[in-house]
């Protein structure tokens, strides 16, 4: 992981990575980041919390595949939000990080 941002707002987090070549949308190809996560890593986080309201807690991963492919992924931090690709993707920042 190289960089860690904060942005106001998730949509501006997703702007400016979408203006770096970060295009395509994860969210889309969960599967893959769970079955494969070595061919994924994590060049940007930026963590978004809300104010007062946990369900709006967000973390936007900027990644990059070992295809060269670059784009994003937004998982939410509700009770309800978490997923398999959320968990990887957390798994990923934690191993770069003792790295």
């Amino acid at each position: 992981m190289s960089h860690m941002y904060h942005y106001a707002t998730v949509s501006e987090a997703l702007d400016d990575l979408n203006e770096n070549g970060y295009t395509f949308d994860f969210n889309l190809h969960v599967e893959d980041i769970v079955k494969n996560p070595d061919r994924y890593e994590i060049e940007h986080i930026y963590r978004y919390e809300g104010d007062s309201n946990p369900d709006d807690e967000a973390t936007v991963y900027g990644i990059k595949s070992s295809s060269g492919k670059k784009g994003v992924f937004v998982a939410g931090f509700s009770a309800n939000s978490e997923n398999d690709a959320a968990r990887v993707l957390n798994e990923i920042s934690i191993k770069r990080r003792n790295k």
